[in-house]
């Protein structure tokens, strides 16, 4: 964020805390249910058929998945201490482990992979407590990257749903069929204003099903078979916890699954974020290790039931950028869609029968809107050499692998063909050269002091000596020093208005960089408010009164040429860039 830039509203009619009328909230909460529903069964079919497990336990695994998945959509629209990130995050069956899964269910069947999707959660819920140890590994470029490989990870089986009908109807039926969901979606968004546009979606599938029922692809036959309601036979099958071989060989498989998941689940969680808001926040990070949280608490739960493992989905962010509708009341409505549905199966087959064609000119929208909260996340962080070559490199790499078009026989046996999915291969590239960028770096200065006022003469001779060694003017050692000031003055005081107990650190980082310094502040403090809002805040008129009050934070607008304020459980980082007087 640079500190003397304003940012313009977006068009959202309803904020995450603003209560969305029921019809929209029901509406648009079909909507992702039909994507997560169909998601979940399809997955958990496709695992449990092809390592040839029984109908009986396809049948328990399908339900619970979907009533797991039900309850992490609406656990992740509240906002919690630890669990939930209070936005739109839909909830589903993880394609990043279907191929490890299958191997599990080959090797030891439902008991081992049980155990071994509950560690995939144990990672997950341990990665979302030290989130902010990761934070210079997944930046904005790598998320950002990660969600722009999403719809090119899912978009050859989407495109395969075009041709999903009947062979005996007519050539001319899934054109039609597509083309008719796609422009009545776009055409209704592009011209509908107020409340109709947020109903394109709805529109468009229902006209497509409309041409569909008259082309005769609309299958009634599953839904007619269907009961109305239903409970699967109960077939757990337990847990193998002699902790073997066989595990100890399937176990890599599943961390690095557990760590692309998580990852999909943070970029998943910013992107819902970056699109909630008329006038855009930094990104809470408390709000992103909730959300891994229940993410991972969703996966012990989905191995102690013997289902598949869960990942968050982005289609939130993708309808809320289509709709303007970013309230947490979707969720909630979505979460007990899917609760009620997992015990009425016709009405699952109503959603299943939903022709291909048609599912996949929705999708194919959503993926489009996706990509481009991909593009805006890295755009707006600022692009420099650096970050366009990770994301520029990472970006082909993985339509490579996801194209199969790179050295595809040795890739496709490397930790089960794990990198055949583009989302994960082009993620670790971006990761590794990112890490790589950082490893690089010239190392940084370190002091550490106590988190209150009586440090600050340590904080000034530790300045003064980084900018003497680096023979740099007095006026930005003076820069320097007042920026570092500020700083602690607004931490002690939030760690005082919060009413923390027991002493308190700071770490203080300084680095050279090309245009001047880099400090990073590290402290343990509250849940105070993010300084980069505030100083944002600056820019609106409205806001006049604000120079009394926010002298602190003019100040440091008018030195920085850049605030990152990034706010964790148990950690508050500050990251200020300070260019040299003559650059500025």
């Amino acid at each position: 964020m640079h500190s003397n830039t304003s940012r313009p509203l977006l068009d959202i009619r309803y904020e995450p805390d603003d209560k969305s009328p029921v019809s929209i909230s029901l509406g648009l909460g079909l909507q992702l249910t039909v994507v997560g529903i169909s998601s979940t069964v399809l997955l958990s079919t496709v695992v449990f058929r092809a390592s040839g497990a029984s109908e009986t336990y396809l049948a328990w695994a399908v339900f619970a998945a979907i009533v797991i998945t039900g309850a992490a959509t609406i656990l992740q629209s509240m906002r919690g201490r630890r669990f939930g990130m209070g936005h739109i995050l839909l909830m589903g069956g993880s394609g990043t482990f279907v191929a490890v899964c299958i191997d599990a269910l080959n090797v030891g069947g439902g008991n081992m992979l049980g155990i071994l999707v509950i560690v995939s959660g144990l990672i997950q819920l341990a990665v979302s407590q030290k989130l902010s140890l990761f934070r210079q590994i997944l930046t904005p470029t790598v998320s950002g990257t990660v969600l722009m490989l999403i719809p090119i990870s899912v978009m050859s089986a989407i495109f395969n749903l075009f041709e999903d009908v009947p062979i005996d109807r007519s050539p001319s039926a899934a054109p039609l069929i597509a083309l008719t969901t796609a422009a009545t979606i776009c055409g209704v968004y592009l011209v509908a204003r107020g409340v109709l546009r947020l109903w394109a979606p709805v529109i468009g599938i229902v006209a497509g099903v409309l041409i569909a029922a008259m082309y005769g692809v609309y299958d009634v036959s599953q839904i007619a078979e269907a009961s109305w309601v239903g409970f699967p036979e109960f077939a757990w099958p337990g847990l193998n916890l002699q902790f073997g071989p066989a595990f100890w060989t399937l176990l890599p498989g599943f961390i690095l699954a557990a760590t692309i998941s998580s990852i999909r689940t943070m970029s998943s969680a910013v992107a819902a974020q970056r699109v909630s808001w008329r006038k855009p926040r930094a990104i809470d990070y408390r709000l992103v290790q909730g959300a891994v949280a229940t993410d991972g608490l969703s996966n012990v739960f989905a191995g102690l039931s013997g289902a598949i493992p869960n990942t968050a989905y982005s289609m939130g962010a993708s309808l809320t950028q289509l709709t303007g509708v970013a309230s947490r009341h979707i969720a909630i409505a979505t979460g007990l869609l899917l609760l009620t549905l997992a015990f009425l199966p016709k009405l699952i087959a109503v959603m299943l029968a939903i022709p291909g064609p048609v599912f996949a000119a929705y999708l194919v929208i959503l993926m489009a809107m996706l990509f481009m909260i991909g593009v805006q996340m890295i755009v707006q962080d600022g692009l420099d050499y650096r970050k366009s070559l990770i994301t520029g490199v990472s970006f082909w790499i993985g339509l490579g692998f996801q194209s199969r078009l790179i050295f595809p026989d040795i890739v496709s046996e490397f930790a089960g063909g794990l990198l055949n999915n583009g989302m994960t291969a082009g993620g670790l590239i971006a990761i590794l050269m990112t890490l790589f960028v950082k490893l690089t770096e010239s190392r940084p200065k370190r002091l550490t002091v106590a988190l209150d006022l009586s440090a600050l003469p340590q904080l000034r001779t530790f300045l003064n000596e980084f900018t003497v060694r680096r023979k740099w003017s007095r006026e930005m050692n003076d820069r320097l020093d007042a920026v570092a000031e500020e700083i602690l003055i607004m931490l002690v005081q939030q760690y005082e208005a919060d009413k923390q107990s027991g002493k308190r650190k700071l770490l203080l980082l300084a680095r050279k960089v090309s245009s001047g310094a880099v400090l990073v502040f590290i402290s343990t403090t509250g849940e105070g408010k993010n300084v980069q809002d505030q100083i944002a805040l600056l820019n609106d008129q409205v806001e006049e009164d604000l120079f009394d009050k926010e002298i602190s934070l003019r100040l440091l607008r008018h030195l920085a040429s850049s605030i990152h304020h990034q706010q964790y459980h148990g950690a508050d980082i500050m990251t200020v860039r300070i260019d040299h007087p003559r650059d500025r």
